[in-house]
């Protein structure tokens, strides 16, 4: 019996705005049944990778290159209603500004239309060794036609 291969789900971008959807599992939840307050972090962080990844953006061979990594710079989060166990969640992310060594974006969490939690997020692009470096051209171009809407 052949068995086809599995891959996981990638997020897709619409009008500037990459969606990505996660479920909440059992791991994700405190005593509560709750989605643990961390964990939107982790949701979040995922969809910012799969952004970077539907846009073409290869973190791994940056890394490995020398090229540089993003690192959070300063986040701010807004929890407004709690998410459960089973759950499909819905994240938005949207590129609202970019500097030379800077990209910011919100990002929204929600399940069946309703905004559950809401971020802003500012990441730099950083050396290696921690210093900020400028971001690749091809990779700010790509930040600046996700930030131009139809």
């Amino acid at each position: 019996m052949s068995v086809s291969p599995v891959k996981p789900l990638t997020g897709a971008i619409e009008s500037g705005v990459h969606r990505f959807a996660v479920r909440v599992y059992f791991e994700d939840t405190d005593f509560s049944g709750v989605v643990y307050h961390a964990n939107y972090l982790r949701y979040m962080e995922r969809a910012r990778s799969d952004l970077l990844r539907v846009a073409g953006i290869d973190q791994r061979e940056a890394h490995a290159s020398g090229t540089g990594v993003y690192a959070i710079r300063d986040l701010s989060i807004d929890y407004l209603s709690p998410a459960r166990l089973e759950d499909d969640l819905l994240i938005e992310t949207r590129v609202t500004a970019l500097g030379a060594a800077t990209v910011s974006m919100v990002q929204a969490i929600s399940r069946d239309g309703r905004l559950l939690t809401d971020a802003t997020i500012r990441a730099a692009f950083l050396t290696p060794d921690g210093r900020p470096r400028r971001q690749p051209a091809d990779w700010m171009a790509g930040f600046r036609r996700l930030m131009i809407q139809p």
